[in-house]
C-alpha cells in the first residue's frame, strides 16, 4: 500500500500560499435575490418598478389628455364599425330613418359592395360591349361593330402586377350605377339614371376614340350600349345544369352632345366637333 492511499488527504495541497479555507456560515442560508444594480446591466422586467405601466408614470394633466385620446378613437372606430354594419345589413328601420347619415359616412371612401347575411357571389360572366354610329370626314356615315370593352380591360390588366384602379373597376362600377338608376324599360330613375348615363356615356366615349373607331377625320354622333351575360359553368361534380346561349341587354342610342366629344375627334377640313365650326 502506498502513502497515497494510506493517507487520501496527504495528496491534497493549497493552491496558493496563505489561502485557508472558510468554514461554512452557521444557520440557513439566505433566499436568493438581486445583487446589487450594475451600471449598464438591463433593467429586472420582474421587478415591481419594471412593470409599474407607463400611464401611472405620467402626470396628472398628461394621464388626462391620453385618456381623451383613447376615448375619442374609441367612439370613433365603435361608430365607424356601426355605419358600416347599417350599411350592409338587410334593410331595417334603423337603417331607413337614418339612410341619409349613413351615406354620406359611407360614400366613396368605405362603400362595400357585398351583404353580410346573404352573401351571393357573382355566377355570370357580364362584358360591357358599345358600338357608334360615325360621320367619316367624307360625309358619310357608317356604323361600327361592337366593341369588348371588358375584354379590352382585361388584356391591359392580364400580365400586369399593379392593374390601375381604372383598368379594374371604372367600367364595372360604372355598369353597376347605370343598372341600378334605371328600370326593366331601360328608363333612368331621377336625377341619378340621367347621372348614369351621362357617366357611362362618357366613359365608351373616350374608349372608342382610344380605339380609334371614327377613322381619320371621323367624328362618333351615337353610342349605343349592351351587356353580355354568360352563365359559369358549374363544377365537373355538379348536377346543375344552366344555359350555355349569353343573353343581352341593349340600351337604347344615345346621341353624343358635342361638348362631350373627345377635343382630338376632327370632323371635316380638320374641324373639331367641339368647336361646332
Amino acid at each position: 500500500m502506498d502513502a497515497y492511499e494510506a493517507d487520501p488527504d496527504a495528496g491534497h495541497e493549497r493552491d496558493e500560499a496563505g489561502e485557508a479555507e472558510v468554514p461554512p456560515p452557521d444557520g440557513p442560508l439566505p433566499p436568493p435575490g438581486p445583487g446589487p444594480p450594475v451600471e449598464g446591466a438591463a433593467p429586472d422586467l420582474a421587478s415591481p418598478e419594471a412593470r409599474r405601466p407607463e400611464l401611472a408614470a405620467l402626470s396628472l394633466p398628461y394621464q388626462i389628455g391620453a385618456a381623451l385620446v383613447v376615448a375619442v378613437v374609441a367612439v370613433a372606430a365603435i361608430a365607424h364599425l356601426g355605419m358600416v354594419f347599417l350599411h350592409v345589413a338587410p334593410s331595417n328601420t334603423v337603417s331607413k330613418e337614418h339612410a341619409r347619415a349613413i351615406d354620406d359616412w359611407i360614400y366613396p371612401e368605405f362603400e362595400q359592395n357585398w351583404k353580410l347575411f346573404a352573401p351571393n357571389p357573382l355566377q355570370q360572366n357580364i362584358a360591357v360591349e358599345v358600338r357608334a354610329d360615325v360621320r367619316t370626314a367624307d360625309g358619310g356615315a357608317r356604323t361600327t361593330g361592337w366593341y369588348d370593352l371588358s375584354a379590352l380591360d382585361g388584356e391591359a390588366i392580364d400580365g400586369n402586377l399593379l392593374p390601375s384602379h381604372t383598368q379594374q373597376n371604372e367600367l364595372r362600377r360604372a355598369w353597376d350605377f347605370l343598372l341600378a338608376s334605371h328600370d326593366a324599360q331601360n328608363r333612368p330613375s331621377g336625377l341619378r339614371g340621367v347621372l348614369a348615363e351621362r357617366y357611362m356615356r362618357r366613359i365608351v366615349v373616350l374608349r372608342l376614340d382610344r380605339e380609334d373607331a371614327a377613322g381619320p377625320g371621323g367624328t362618333i354622333d351615337r353610342v349605343q350600349v349592351r351587356s353580355r351575360s354568360t352563365n359559369v359553368r358549374p363544377p365537373e361534380w355538379s348536377q346543375e345544369q344552366v344555359p350555355e346561349k349569353p343573353t343581352y341587354r341593349v340600351l337604347p342610342w344615345w346621341p353624343v352632345p358635342d361638348d362631350e366629344a373627345p377635343p382630338e375627334a376632327a370632323g371635316p377640313a380638320g374641324v373639331t366637333k367641339a368647336d361646332g365650326s
